[in-house]
């Protein structure tokens, strides 16, 4: 059970520090790569498979 709070945890961070880089970020080609690390990311928080 901590090892999947502790999972989840490190996950979000990892979500929200892709957020921050597709926002913040002015190249298309980044911004796109963002988006598409962001859709495995946020089906791995819900625990989504």
């Amino acid at each position: 059970m901590i090892i999947t709070i502790i999972y989840r945890l490190l996950v979000a961070f990892v979500l929200f520090v892709t957020l921050w880089n597709l926002f913040t970020e002015k190249n298309l080609h980044k911004q796109m790569n963002a988006a598409l690390v962001i859709i495995p990311l946020i089906l791995r928080v819900l625990m989504i498979k």
